[in-house]
């Protein structure tokens, strides 16, 4: 059986999933998957003192973060959730990093609402993309801080039409440190605190 040190030496070394071969990654999806049955929060939709917090992401599938590594001159960077359960907002941003002083920053501020114990709809709001120079970007944290503020950045920041951006996501293993999800697109996430 496998457990959580198995899974997190399984995608160590795989930049996220960017490097995970294909062998790779069914070792890595039968991981989760073991992994997930022995979920200690059969309710983590309910559990806003786990769910809640800054969150990095360790490994993805989801096709829609890992080609942002695809664009000419750009190398994907670190990517952070940051979950607020009592607001039900969601923030993400992904570091791009490339040629010197162009480091640049893609980020979304959705909304999500219980759907199930274990399921929420998510709502995107929000984007912004743009240079960290210009934007003032220091921290993740800070970053966040200035969203929920309601501060305009030196970026392309524009709104989302919630009706047409959304999703949702299953969590499907929640504890103190470790956060496995399934997305509507069949992509899955590992995240830790």
């Amino acid at each position: 059986m496998i457990g959580k040190a198995e899974l997190l030496e399984a995608i160590a070394g795989k930049n996220r999933g960017l490097l995970a071969t294909e062998q790779d990654k069914q070792a890595i999806l039968i991981a989760i998957a073991q992994l997930e049955d022995r979920n200690p929060t059969p309710r983590p939709v309910e559990a806003a003192e786990l769910l809640d917090g800054n969150w990095r992401l360790l490994y993805t599938t989801s096709k829609s973060l890992l080609n942002i590594d695809q664009l000419p001159l750009l190398k994907l960077g670190q990517i952070y959730q940051f979950i607020r359960a009592k607001t039900q907002k969601v923030y993400n941003i992904a570091e791009v990093y490339g040629l010197p002083y162009l480091q640049g920053l893609v980020s979304v501020a959705a909304s999500f609402e219980p759907i199930s114990e274990r399921r929420v709809q998510v709502k995107f709001h929000r984007s912004i993309v743009g240079l960290q120079g210009l934007i003032g970007y220091q921290s993740p944290v800070d970053f966040i801080q200035q969203i929920e503020a309601g501060k305009k950045f030196a970026a392309i920041d524009f709104g989302l039409d919630s009706r047409n951006q959304q999703g949702w996501l299953d969590i499907t293993y929640l504890d103190e440190n470790l956060r496995l999800g399934r997305g509507n697109e069949g992509s899955v996430y590992v995240l830790t605190k």
